[in-house]
């Protein structure tokens, strides 16, 4: 997984100027939108004062809406269970984000395609969240040293991107800051809140058995946090991942150590970790959810219900 961009962004960064100019024209401001899970039942009229902004992923859509209220229209621009490392935008997502206001986005190279995409656009403004993030460095493999990227897993890190898309919408949008503070301020308290939560939850679990056995390292910072031992297949999700040699190093540490249980997580192919299952005798505990939300049916529609369901699916599986 090198640092490199989807050969497709050149090929369709022509189409942003004219299909990105032209995409609004012809619509009556009275027009109402067809209902989506994201935006149930706006109309055009109802939208259209509102700035635009779009975030890399769910995750920091979530997070954004909850600092914006009903100031701002957020969006992501990848969609509910993307693998998002790789992510391919397409001719769709240049569009709609040479329209946006303001793009959030994570940084630490999470996004390797998102530097290109940024670049084919006119004047649409950027923020990076992990601004002021203490990076753990990535500990073996092709990306030693650089940062892992996955810093939201940390409660305590997510109030650092609470503070700085704050500060981006302040910005932004000063006639709104009053709200935007107000938002932040009540979703930092819930994030202090869950991580407390968290913290007792996890201290149930005797210490000799504190393991989080994943198939990717996505979980380094809420590890730290929490006082557990991280162990994974592959430390970042690439090419290089599932191979003979990272597999097998799985299997004798998790036999080694007698770890009871084993998980994956929802964006990757979960085989390789089952094979682990099956030769240690662990117990496959699931599918954990890191780069993206669940659907509004699904487990996790939100950031918050996000890490409850982790924390308690690797609880529940390690007592």
């Amino acid at each position: 997984m090198p640092y490199s961009y989807p050969s497709t962004l050149m090929a369709i960064a022509s189409l942003v100027l004219t299909l990105g100019l032209t995409s609004c024209a012809g619509i009556d401001s009275n027009t109402t939108l067809e209902p989506t899970p994201e935006n149930p039942s706006s109309t055009i009229g109802e939208t259209e004062n509102k700035k635009k902004i779009l975030t890399t992923f769910s995750v920091l859509a979530d997070i954004a809406q909850n600092v914006a209220g009903d100031q701002l229209t957020v969006e992501s621009i990848t969609r509910i269970g993307a693998e998002i490392h790789g992510y391919e935008p397409t001719p769709s997502d240049l569009i709609k984000a040479q329209n946006a206001d303001l793009i959030l986005y994570n940084g630490m190279n999470l996004e390797r395609w998102f530097e290109q995409f940024l670049g084919n656009l006119e004047n649409v403004p950027s923020v990076l969240l992990t601004e002021g993030i203490e990076p753990i460095p990535i500990a073996e493999g092709p990306y030693i040293d650089k940062p892992n990227p996955h810093a939201w897993m940390s409660p305590q890190n997510a109030l650092i991107y609470v503070e700085n898309i704050r500060q981006a919408f302040v910005t932004l949008d000063p006639d709104n800051a009053e709200t935007y503070n107000t938002n932040a301020a009540a979703y930092s308290e819930k994030l202090k809140v869950i991580d407390q939560k968290l913290r007792e939850a996890i201290e149930k679990v005797p210490k000799n058995q504190r393991y989080l056995v994943t198939c990717e390292g996505a979980f380094s910072y809420l590890a730290r946090d929490y006082g557990m031992n991280e162990i994974y297949i592959w430390p970042i999700n690439s090419e290089q991942q599932f191979t003979p040699k990272q597999v097998k190093g799985a299997i004798d540490r998790v036999k080694s150590k007698q770890i009871p249980a084993i998980f994956c997580e929802t964006t990757v192919n979960d085989k390789g970790q089952k094979q682990v299952a099956e030769t240690t005798g662990a117990t496959f505990g699931g599918n954990l959810y890191v780069d993206s939300l669940s659907t509004a049916e699904g487990p996790v529609p939100t950031f918050l219900e996000l890490l409850e369901y982790d924390v308690q699916l690797i609880t529940n599986g390690l007592l």
